[in-house]
């Protein structure tokens, strides 16, 4: 990699982290950057769910004090995830290369519009059930693949998903996301750092950009209009997947 690209991966890093803080979704902003600087798609995939995971870590650290009371919660639901998203990584390294270019931009798609319609599934918090073990093994294992395949916007996913399972504050299910996100990004980074073709010359440009842009993010998060924000990102993220969308089938 040149100078341009390497400033072009830290900028991508620094906006994923304040995306990822104020409103989710940051993944959707270094996975298409890896592939403008060359990276074929499933290598810029594991790039990037390995070079996004110090900044679930520092989520977690940066929430704790939502996860008060919900540790036998955790202790419930942290194994399924560890397994959901091995089970992505296997989906991931054994199928073929084009089935992954076939499938992310409907991934990316389904990401950007999962993000756009966000505050209509919050909405829909007042109507649902209350803890039901069942469904919220299913809807973190689910996740949990689908963080391990391809986690673009998994954060955004988890909680729109755990919102509509769990009778708890949204503040709350976000921690207890930055938890479970962080479990999958562990997975990931352990089964792609021996089994695929990370790139760790670009993991290390981006991956401190991450924790950067957290932490400014996390700071902003009261001053920035987070809705335009949040338009820019569903814009962007549409954007990319039809263009993927158009590479995969040209």
């Amino acid at each position: 990699m040149d100078v341009g690209e390497i400033l072009l991966l830290v900028g991508a890093g620094l906006a994923a982290g304040v995306v990822n803080a104020i409103a989710g979704g940051g993944s959707l902003i270094t996975f298409p950057t890896l592939i403008a600087v060359g990276l074929p798609s499933v290598d810029a995939n594991v790039t990037n769910s390995t070079a996004v995971f110090p900044g679930y870590v520092s989520s977690v650290v940066g929430s704790r004090a939502d996860l008060a009371g919900q540790g036998r919660r955790l202790a419930v639901i942290v194994p399924t995830s560890l397994v959901g998203a091995a089970l992505g990584c296997a989906l991931l390294l054994g199928t073929p290369a084009r089935a992954f270019e076939v499938v992310v931009p409907f991934l990316v798609l389904g990401a950007a519009a999962t993000l756009f319609f966000q505050e209509r599934l919050k909405a829909l918090v007042g109507s649902s059930t209350r803890d039901r073990t069942a469904t919220l093994h299913v809807v973190v294992f689910v996740g949990a693949i689908y963080g391990g395949y391809f986690g673009a916007a998994l954060g955004v996913m988890y909680v729109a998903a755990l919102a509509l399972v769990l009778d708890e504050t949204l503040n709350r299910i976000n921690a207890l996301k930055n938890v479970l996100s962080a479990c999958v990004g562990l997975v990931t980074v352990v089964v792609f750092a021996i089994f695929a073709p990370v790139h760790w010359g670009a993991v290390l440009a981006v991956a401190p950009a991450t924790v950067v842009g957290g932490y400014v993010g996390a700071r902003l998060a009261r001053r920035l209009p987070a809705k335009v924000l949040k338009v820019l990102i569903v814009t962007f993220g549409t954007a990319i997947g039809l263009l993927l969308l158009w590479r995969a089938f040209r």
